[in-house]
């Protein structure tokens, strides 16, 4: 680069400022400041003095930032307000990165508790990359930036939204039951910030599109979406598209009889061994459940463990109630979770799965109340979410390492994500989600 040391002088609203190009050319390319700079990065004008309308207080603390890295709160002013400013001059990132530190899950502290403004209960909840999130909730998604500001919502217009999540900042996903009369997809991908729609996923079925309800679903590395899909005429599997252009790729069926594919609970990518898990798990009342790993270049199933409900032995069918399951490909296993909070394995080399359980607490706990038990992956952690508490497990035979409390928020806990240095999550009653994060640097202070 060839910056120059030339000062910099600036007058924000009748207060003077002065700089060096230098400490200027820290922001970013796309920033007020960096829009100072030519291609090669020396300054363009040689203007006396820069004259800008904006608050003085924060422009301070910006600058201080810019040459420093160190963020310096003024008593005078507002997070709100500094992060106003900080969008103005294109120094948002700029701020996160001195506020937050790396996400440390066995660290995590609570910091704030957000309720919405509907009534009633929600169903999901998804952390944007950036640090905001979005909260589905009846027809609508609820949508939040990283200050936690609530923008304008998203309303699919369907009977009820089962899932959603986040491609990138800007592109989320919605799946949904669709409503009897209309027949369209019940997948679509929006633009978070504006709410348009930027397109539907159509399924097509032996020539021919189907109207569909979407469940679960997960994103790969190759910018595909895999989503569990039924339609009114007992067609249930897996629809894989194109994630740029909604084109339908792929389409892994199964008839309404079949264990294989009825309606997953779950959908994974395996990006090693280019499989698909999908699981079917337990309701009351419900069929049996199930486990499959599917080997997508040749549409075979290469694994599987299945659960039927007419089993005899009353404690073998307490423990093995499977609530959820996730793939641990550098462990080759499957942990799965029951009721009680038990964590149980099955080891993917084998070809027939079958549970190794870690504890047995389903005989001690009896549990009367809403329960939704959640597994979660995380930078070498495995999280696991009974009730109200939100369990951190570590090491080749998953010890416990640490867990997060009762929180503020009332009911147990519905979902829980974890994206853009924070952990959601979201609880069954009351429309509330709490929002845990790793204890601030020393250097984010006020002075």
């Amino acid at each position: 680069m060839g910056i120059q040391t030339d000062k910099v002088r600036f007058n924000v609203r009748g207060k003077i400022f002065e700089t060096t190009a230098t400490t200027l050319a820290s922001a970013p390319r796309n920033s007020v400041f960096g829009a100072m700079f030519d291609d090669e990065w020396n300054l363009q004008a040689n203007k006396e003095e820069y004259f800008i309308d904006r608050n003085p207080d924060c422009f301070s603390a910006l600058l201080d930032l810019l040459g420093t890295g160190e963020l310096h709160l003024p008593p005078n002013v507002s997070e709100k307000l500094l992060y106003r400013e900080a969008h103005y001059y294109g120094l948002l990132e700029h701020v996160r990165t001195a506020k937050f530190c790396k996400l440390d899950c066995n660290r995590l502290t609570l910091a704030s508790s957000v309720s919405g403004q509907a009534s009633g209960n929600c169903t999901a909840i998804s952390a944007s990359p950036s640090g905001g999130c979005a909260v589905a909730h009846s027809r609508i998604v609820r949508l939040y930036d990283w200050t936690l500001e609530e923008h304008p919502p998203i309303n699919f217009n369907y009977q009820i939204i089962n899932n959603v999540g986040w491609i990138d900042s800007e592109n989320i996903v919605i799946s949904a039951c669709k409503r009897p009369e209309r027949q369209d997809s019940g997948l679509a991908l929006f633009n978070s910030s504006t709410g348009d729609l930027r397109h539907s996923f159509e399924l097509n079925h032996e020539n021919h599109v189907k109207s569909f309800t979407a469940g679960a679903f997960c994103f790969n590395s190759d910018a595909k979406i895999a989503a569990s899909c039924g339609t009114g005429t007992g067609i249930y599997g897996c629809g894989i598209w194109d994630q740029v252009t909604g084109k339908q790729t792929d389409f892994f069926h199964e008839n309404f009889h079949s264990p294989l594919f009825s309606y997953p609970d779950r959908i994974q990518w395996l990006s090693g061994s280019k499989c698909l898990l999908v699981s079917k798990f337990y309701r009351p009342n419900g069929n049996d459940s199930w486990i499959s790993l599917l080997d997508l270049r040749d549409k075979s199933m290469v694994w599987s463990w299945l659960y039927n409900n007419n089993k005899n032995s009353i404690r073998v069918d307490r423990q093995d109630h499977v609530f959820d399951a996730i793939a641990m490909e550098d462990n080759n296993s499957v942990c799965v979770v029951n009721w009680c909070d038990d964590l149980g394995f099955m080891d993917l080399r084998t070809t027939k799965g079958s549970i190794r359980w870690n504890s047995e607490n389903y005989r001690r706990h009896m549990y009367t109340q809403p329960r939704y038990p959640t597994l979660k992956l995380h930078g070498g952690l495995l999280l696991s979410c009974i009730n109200d508490n939100i369990s951190m497990f570590s090491g080749p035979d998953w010890f416990l390492t640490s867990s997060l409390g009762k929180s503020s928020g009332s009911g147990a806990i519905r979902d829980f994500s974890i994206g853009g240095d924070r952990l959601f999550a979201l609880h069954s009653e009351e429309n509330v989600f709490d929002v845990w994060e790793t204890p601030f640097p020393p250097n984010w202070t006020v002075t």
